[in-house]
């Protein structure tokens, strides 16, 4: 048997049993525990979104057995987005394993896959907060990569502008919420909204939240909504104002001062996972996440571990998603 004497051990700095607490940092998942994303699997690398606009008019009357006028064919556009492919991996050295003993345990010997398990636990986090980022910019409509940089500006891949909206703190602000409805109601047209929600920054939920107004009308709200915590959401002039919780490294995912309203129960927002770039993943429909373990083939001294996704988050109207500012 190894020697299991974790004194000596650079793998862990524990030395008692009391001190075996994971401290797992908060990963953010807001977005995707909301469900605003359609997850759909993709045989392809590249997804193509067709564009069709519906169009509304009146009819004027005419005299019976008169022609009628005519519509002609709708114009359709076609836009192409190459799926981003994101891949981490990670070694396992023979070394970490010898004659090191498990986790929260006395006597017994850490095995391979303990070791395993845990690093795969760590590489499908990264994989779920970077999902959670890839969300969140796009429902803000431009899609950023881990350095900062822009994989896509769905404002000019659809060829729109962007709307926004002030939001005053002095007066009464119910006025400039029902102008970001409408704004959204004049984009999706005839589309169904069940509700309407808001992910907010930091400075303009508490800016929000020492409103006038929205202090009476919290008041006169159940009590109940007061001894809750506030942050996760709470009603006023017909949209859900939440404190969105997003940031890794220091990086938030929402800008403090902004705001992003948008519709719920619309099919506005969605995910596509392509395949990996294995020879048994060619043509088949992608899965959120792939794993692979491959030992060292030569003298067998370490066990790789492959991990990757390839998702494509999009805003399929980007312009049904309002930027708001508080303003004095």
């Amino acid at each position: 048997m190894p020697n299991l004497d974790v004194f000596r051990s650079d793998a862990f700095s524990l030395e008692t049993l009391t001190a075996s607490i994971l401290k797992a940092p908060y990963k953010p998942g807001r977005i995707g525990g909301l469900g605003l994303f359609r997850d759909r699997g993709v045989t392809t690398t590249t997804i193509s979104i067709e564009e069709k606009d519906g169009r509304l008019s009146l009819i004027q009357t005419s005299p019976r057995g008169a022609p009628a006028t005519a519509i002609g064919e709708q114009k359709r556009t076609a836009r192409s987005f190459l799926v981003p492919h994101l891949v981490k991996e990670s070694n396992i050295m023979a070394d970490e394993v010898q004659n090191v003993r498990a986790f929260g345990s006395e006597n017994a010997q850490a095995s391979v896959q303990s070791i395993v398990d845990e690093r795969l636990a760590d590489l499908r986090a990264m994989h779920e907060v970077t999902l959670e980022r890839l969300r969140a910019s796009a429902i803000q409509g431009i899609i950023l990569d881990a350095d900062g940089s822009t994989i896509y500006n769905l404002f000019t891949e659809f060829a729109v502008a962007q709307q926004t909206a002030n939001v005053s703190k002095g007066t009464d602000p119910r006025g400039d919420i029902i102008k970001i409805q409408r704004l959204i109601e004049a984009d999706l047209g005839a589309e169904p909204i069940s509700g309407y929600r808001a992910l907010c920054g930091d400075a303009f939920f508490d800016d929000l939240l020492s409103s006038t107004k929205v202090q009476a009308s919290l008041q006169y709200q159940e009590s109940a909504s007061l001894r809750n915590d506030l942050r996760t959401g709470f009603q006023f002039g017909g949209v859900t104002w939440e404190n969105y919780r997003g940031s890794v490294g220091g990086v938030a995912f929402v800008a403090s001062a902004d705001a992003f309203v948008f519709p719920e129960g619309t099919n506005l927002f969605a995910t596509y996972f392509a395949p990996a770039d294995f020879i048994e993943t060619v043509n088949t429909v992608g899965f959120p996440m792939y794993a692979k373990i491959a030992a060292d083939d030569e003298f067998n001294r370490y066990v790789k571990l492959h991990t990757q996704s390839n998702p494509l988050a999009l805003c399929l109207r980007p312009r049904a998603v309002v930027k708001a500012a508080m303003v004095a």
